[in-house]
């Protein structure tokens, strides 16, 4: 249809108003979403943890643009405050919000977590594909009394979440009541429902299984194994804290490559988090050298004659 040059502006006008009001409120514009997670084409690699540790002590802003540029497609945040700011200057810079870490303390008599805030954070990301990784806390490790609870407050959780289209990992953590991958399972198994699934971390499982054998734990975790945190490590450290266990990608002796080949092997091509917490120096220098060793191990090694 040839319409005459005004005509053309006036349908352009009205066309652009039109998406303007009818976009859904709180989504990320589509030309700043980074790939769906879950797919075989959405398999992303970004950093989480880099707020506390930075020396630079960058602003949201500053480190979306340093994350731009660097080429990661976007970030982990931690907790459920500032998530405004987060989004916004995310938005800015083209980048995606992948991850928000929350607590959920199972302590008798305690609020296991802010209700409000929550249901306020899954407005704000509505539609934006953020999986929520919960840390949850209040009893002995792995204790089964903590089941019956657990299951009422993250089905309570899962209903809250299932208009947003976010996700709820449970996120193994030492010394948490999650601790392990096996916890995980269990308690997302017992709440069986379809947004509640888990996390493997690996400084989280070095730290509290010596066995070293995380093939047969990720099979086991698979149907519900939404995302992955990886970074360098050695493969044993007898000291506290996570000096050797959380390093930047580059570093340590821990197999890294035979780690994520076995993530493949299995069928697993989710979101791949790079764990930061307690490198210290300048972030944008470990992140880049990260980075760089993320993109050699995409590469295959030749097959030994």
């Amino acid at each position: 249809m040839n319409l005459p040059s005004p005509a053309r502006s006036a349908l352009g006008l009205i066309l652009f108003f039109a998406i303007c009001c009818f976009a859904p409120a709180g989504a990320a514009p589509e030309t700043t979403r980074a790939p769906i997670l879950n797919t075989p084409s959405g398999e992303v690699f970004f950093p989480f943890c880099i707020d506390w540790h930075d020396a630079k002590k960058r602003t949201f802003e500053q480190q979306a643009q340093m994350l731009r540029e660097l080429g990661y497609p976007g970030v982990g945040h931690i907790w459920l405050d500032k998530i405004e700011e987060r989004l916004a200057t995310l938005d800015a810079a083209g980048l995606r919000l992948f991850q928000i870490t929350m607590q959920v303390d199972l302590t008798p008599g305690r609020e296991p977590y802010d209700v409000v805030r929550f249901k306020t954070v899954l407005t704000l990301i509505k539609g934006r594909q953020v999986q929520f990784c919960l840390l949850c806390k209040g009893l002995p490790p792995s204790a089964p009394s903590g089941d019956p609870r657990a299951v009422e407050i993250l089905r309570e959780m899962s209903d809250f979440a299932r208009d947003s289209g976010a996700q709820l990992l449970l996120y193994p953590h030492q010394k948490n009541w999650i601790e392990r991958i096996e916890d995980s399972v269990r308690i997302a198994d017992l709440v069986d429902r379809p947004n509640v699934g888990v996390m493997f971390n690996l400084c989280h499982w070095l730290r509290v299984d010596p066995s070293r054998d995380y093939a047969p734990l990720l099979r086991r975790a698979l149907p519900r194994l939404w995302a992955v945190s990886i970074n360098g490590a050695d493969e044993r450290d007898d000291e506290p804290g996570w000096k050797h266990y959380i390093q930047p990608l580059d570093q340590g002796s821990f197999d890294v490559r035979a780690f994520l080949t076995t993530l493949r092997q299995i069928g697993y091509h989710g979101p791949i988090g790079l764990q930061c917490f307690g490198i210290g120096g300048d972030v944008r220098e470990h992140l880049a050298r990260s980075l760089a060793k993320w993109r050699e191990l995409q590469v295959p090694t030749a097959n030994p004659k």
